[in-house]
């Protein structure tokens, strides 16, 4: 199994190489030159099945000969052991046809768990076999951060360095990576908005001489495992409402498409996906191109579902090269042209994407009224993030179809939202009840990347 970049520039890796390098050294992101198939026959074996075990059969095809089957299955198992609920990820029903899919009872209360444990692993293991130690710089609007430092706190083989919009991520996002005191982690509080981190991440990917010099790895959604591990999830959920003989469609809440990607992989390897909605709030680029064509930035409105505050989403540049016929070329371009604000996706690759993508929005007032119903006809309290989902299923779905929602985080990472829209402030689970008194450990930092690649070379071990 290669790995080819979306620009089309860069050497074939292997899913090691791959996920170890994070961005392709053209600025592009690394998908599979082929994706496997799995027959009818391979999707029914997988009824009744732990978590587990279909995660080993999905993405086995996938990761080539890096880990023999014992270690990749043993790796697999220590990533999910400290899951809250038995089943991983649960479906809950809250109405005839429409399903929740609870992505939030790993370590740090979101789907991000379900990919970072498991990257966490696959590093140590990986860097500890090649005897190698590598500095992971991500950027987050708030769960990827917390997820990436829960999964890479006292590893031998890695620095960590997250960097995350001052100001605007929730307080428990923010308290779950300010307050962890292994050294090896570092929480960054830049100026400006997650775009700004995103940007300047990607900038210290492409000066190959930092890159080189600081042994630079990726954790983004932009690193291919970590799509890799949340297209296990569809499959699980499907296989549970009686895929493949059985269709289901999706509803994704999502501001950098990667975990909706996964669902479009899933549909590629042979899962019976009838429709994948795109959920977006208030800063809705991915609604917009997907009705229009037109992919233009515009200004970042902070919400209550900040994890979703993006107008550039990066993974939808894996979407477009397959829209553009796996060509490297016209993404390329379409990516320079992003620089100066934005791109016009061609009628044919704007009709691809439609094939299998639809979208719709929720506003501030629609997302909080969603929260409010939901509580009161469902029994179910709902992230803000989640119930823009909701909102967008319960209007977009077919009743002949099952619908699955993603419900991406624990509504106690934003209890002010979710206890305004319902009357009750969601609790921590107990094993983070005292998150609001530990001591926090953060630095401050200006939207300036001399300044956050002096910062991280002064904290790495020389």
């Amino acid at each position: 199994m290669k790995y080819i970049s979306t620009r089309g520039r860069a050497p074939a890796l292997t899913f090691e190489e791959a996920m170890l390098s994070g961005l392709a050294r053209d600025g592009g992101l690394y998908v599979p030159e082929e994706v496997p198939v799995m027959t009818p026959g391979d999707i029914r074996a997988l009824h009744g099945l732990s978590y587990e075990e279909v995660a080993f059969r999905v993405m086995r095809p996938f990761v080539g000969d890096g880990f023999t089957d014992e270690v990749f299955a043993d790796l697999i198992a220590k990533s999910y052991a400290g899951f809250g609920h038995g089943a991983r990820a649960p479906l809950v029903q809250l109405a005839p046809g429409h399903f929740l899919l609870e992505l939030f009872h790993g370590p740090t209360l979101a789907f991000k768990d379900f990919a970072m444990q498991l990257i966490g692993q696959l590093f140590e293991e990986a860097l500890t076999r090649r005897g190698e130690r590598v500095t992971i710089v991500g950027a987050t609007s708030g769960d990827t951060g917390s997820a990436a430092i829960e999964a890479f706190r006292g590893l031998d083989a890695v620095d960590v360095f997250i960097l995350y919009p001052h100001g605007r991520v929730s307080e428990v996002q923010r308290r779950q990576m300010t307050t962890p005191v292994e050294e090896n982690v570092h929480a960054v509080a830049m100026d400006g908005h997650f775009d700004d981190c995103q940007a300047r991440l990607k900038d210290m990917f492409n000066d190959f001489d930092f890159r080189d010099g600081v042994r630079l790895a990726g954790v983004n959604s932009i690193n291919w495992a970590r799509v890799l591990a949340q297209v296990v999830y569809y499959f699980s959920s499907a296989a549970s409402l009686g895929a493949p003989e059985r269709k289901v469609s999706f509803t994704v809440p999502t501001g950098n498409f990667g975990d909706i990607f996964a669902g479009y992989i899933a549909k590629k390897m042979g899962l019976p996906i009838d429709r994948l909605v795109v959920a977006t709030n208030q800063n809705d680029i991915l609604h917009r191109c997907l009705s229009t064509g037109d992919y233009r930035m515009d200004e970042v409105t902070p919400s209550i579902s900040p994890s979703m505050d993006i107008q550039v989403s990066s993974n939808f540049e894996r979407a477009l090269f397959d829209a553009y016929g796996r060509d490297g070329t016209p993404v390329a371009q379409l990516m320079d042209e992003l620089k100066s604000g934005g791109f016009h996706v061609s009628q044919g690759a704007l009709e691809a994407l439609r094939e299998h993508f639809t979208s719709g929005r929720a506003s501030e007032a629609e997302t909080m009224a969603t929260i409010t119903s939901a509580h009161a006809t469902m029994g179910e309290l709902l992230c803000p993030h989640s119930a823009i989902g909701v909102k967008v299923a319960e209007e977009q779905r077919d009743p002949g179809v099952p619908m699955i929602t993603l419900a991406t985080a624990h509504p106690a990472k934003f209890p002010d939202a979710v206890e305004e829209a319902s009357g009750l402030r969601p609790p921590l689970p107990e094993r983070m009840a005292d998150l609001f008194d530990r001591p926090e450990r953060v630095t401050r930092a200006r939207n300036d990347l001399a300044d956050l690649k002096t910062l991280i070379q002064e904290r790495i071990p020389s």
